[in-house]
């Protein structure tokens, strides 16, 4: 019986309870399973005999979830054998999330995880910690959503050298940017669409300034490109600037413009750059697209949804099912 605790419990950590609630599909992958502890910043449900997600997702709906331990103290006192973590992203710090998965690894529990943050600040710490506990740290969500990269890099492409990896992974701004390819509205105009439609967060600085993708190029950068770099190395310029003439003048020689995250060995780099208007990186909506380019396989093209509650939701019961799967290494 595998014993599940979820850390986080908002839009992502409220669509893997959805999924998990489907027990007949994810048990014929793992095999039974019990969650034991939901927690978000304000409350927390336990029970080591298993606790009914339809009743957590209920109370997160009538407002949050209802006073409880902390997640530090579930961690503490609670047996669980892998923690989903899904707090907040802070790429500053890391924190809360920095903590939470440094707890779970040390106390000999897997942590699969969608949080940035903790990875920007310490991949190679928690890598190093999880390896020497021999447990496992899975984090195919932080970076493109429900796009396969990081198992695909790690495993499906093994023993391939990883050139470069170039690409579109922020569906915000790809919306924005391909809205205005094909409307030539303002910039601003289309962000407050994008915000009314819940495509755009209220404060969407965090996406079209670029820092959302140099966040996750740092994540690429480290996991599958053995790189040892932080988010300080990479040069970012976000798409604020971007106008509808600067699309008039790109669309009259064959081009477009898409927000571009690229890591190569010469360095990493987001920022708007031309495309031609048919290369497959030129996507439109909140698609996210990479180019790999390998020393064997040579290109290889991933497209999918970068983001989204069940998307994401998806990419993290992913690494769970690859976790206990009977046909994994492990």
């Amino acid at each position: 019986m595998i014993r599940i605790a979820i850390f986080g419990f908002g839009a992502v950590g409220q669509g893997v309870a959805e999924i998990l609630m489907n027990r007949e599909r994810i048990e014929r992958w793992i095999g039974e399973y019990r969650v034991v502890a939901v927690a978000d910043s304000k409350g927390s449900i336990c029970d080591e005999n298993g606790i009914s997600l339809k009743e957590a997702l209920e109370a997160k709906k009538k407002g949050s979830l209802p006073p409880g331990m902390s997640v530090m103290d579930i961690i503490d006192s609670i047996d669980f054998d892998v923690a989903i973590e899904a707090t907040p992203t802070n790429i500053e710090t890391g924190e809360p999330g920095l903590s939470y998965i440094k707890a779970c690894l040390n106390k000999g529990c897997h942590v699969v995880t969608s949080n940035k943050g903790p990875l920007v600040v310490a991949y190679k710490e928690l890598a190093e910690l999880a390896e020497r506990k021999g447990v496992r740290l899975m984090f195919e969500a932080t970076v493109g959503g429900a796009m396969p990269l990081i198992k695909l890099a790690k495993r499906d492409i093994a023993g391939n050298e990883i050139l470069s990896i170039k690409g579109i992974l922020n569906g915000t701004c790809n919306y924005i940017l391909s809205r205005m390819e094909q409307e030539r509205l303002s910039y601003h105009q289309i962000l407050s669409e994008a915000q009314e439609l819940k495509i755009a967060e209220a404060n969407a600085s965090y996406d079209v300034e670029g820092i959302d993708s140099a966040a996750k190029l740092v994540i690429l950068a480290n996991a599958v490109m053995g790189m040892d770099v932080s988010f300080n190395d990479v040069e970012v310029v976000g798409i604020t600037s971007i106008t509808p003439e600067a699309f008039e003048i790109a669309m009259e020689k064959g081009y477009t413009i898409r927000l571009i995250a690229e890591a190569s060995r010469d360095g990493l780099r987001v920022s708007p750059r031309l495309l031609p208007l048919h290369h497959p990186l030129a996507v439109r909506g909140t698609l996210n697209a990479v180019l790999i380019q390998t020393d064997l396989a040579r290109e290889i093209f991933v497209i999918g949804r970068g983001a989204g509650k069940i998307e994401t939701a998806s990419a993290i019961i992913s690494d769970l099912i690859d976790i206990y799967s009977h046909d994994s290494s492990n």
